[in-house]
């Protein structure tokens, strides 16, 4: 186990990386490298965008990499099986959650998930019963509903934090599924809250 675990944090040599950043598929069979920022492991051949050489861990053979808790690249098939859709979804789901605030379009989405942003689009729908970016809507949509119930943070500011810096946009959209405005909405969950408090 210690040897295991000695041969996944050994560090990239330059012949590794260069073997990745070009794609040599004579490389396949020597070794697969995981992506620490993402969480997926792919053969030296990987057509994904290359990661920065930091956040690069190399592993001798799949297993190590699964071992080490990253999942096989959707594109590449690293352990020559598909990633499952729902954990492929999973993954992608995960990644919103995490970074809604930033800029998220379903290319970029595609390209950390490791596959084609319409096969994307038509899994995560399969799966989720929402598109990606619906679901992007929905997560950002509800951190602005929280931030504007618990904070006095101005509206301008709460849209630029959940990652919809267009304040027009945001206040539109915010409308159309919510019902209220933002400003409707803090005002009748204020009046709520005194409501509660002289019920008490």
């Amino acid at each position: 186990m210690a040897e295991r675990m000695n041969n996944s944090m050994e560090k990239i040599t330059e012949e590794k990386w260069q073997a990745i950043i070009n794609n040599d598929e004579t490389y396949n069979d020597k070794f697969c490298y995981g992506v620490k920022t993402t969480g997926v492991f792919c053969k030296p051949s990987c057509k994904s965008r290359p990661p920065k050489k930091e956040n690069v861990e190399i592993f001798t053979n799949a297993d190590q990499a699964i071992l080490a808790n990253f999942r096989p690249c959707k594109r590449c098939k690293p352990n020559n099986e598909h990633l499952p859709d729902n954990e492929w979804v999973t993954v992608v789901t995960e990644y919103i959650d995490k970074h809604f605030g930033g800029k998220l379009t379903l290319e970029k989405l595609a390209d950390i998930a490791h596959g084609s942003p319409y096969h994307l689009h038509r899994i995560f729908k399969k799966i989720k019963g929402v598109t990606p970016v619906e679901y992007i809507q929905q997560v950002r949509l509800k951190q602005a509903k929280e931030q504007l119930i618990q904070t006095n943070i101005g509206i301008a500011e709460i849209a630029l934090s959940v990652g919809m810096p267009n304040l027009p946009y945001f206040i539109t959209l915010f409308k159309k599924k919510i019902g209220y405005t933002p400003a409707q909405y803090r005002q009748m969950k204020l009046m709520e809250d005194k409501d509660d408090g002289t019920k008490k």
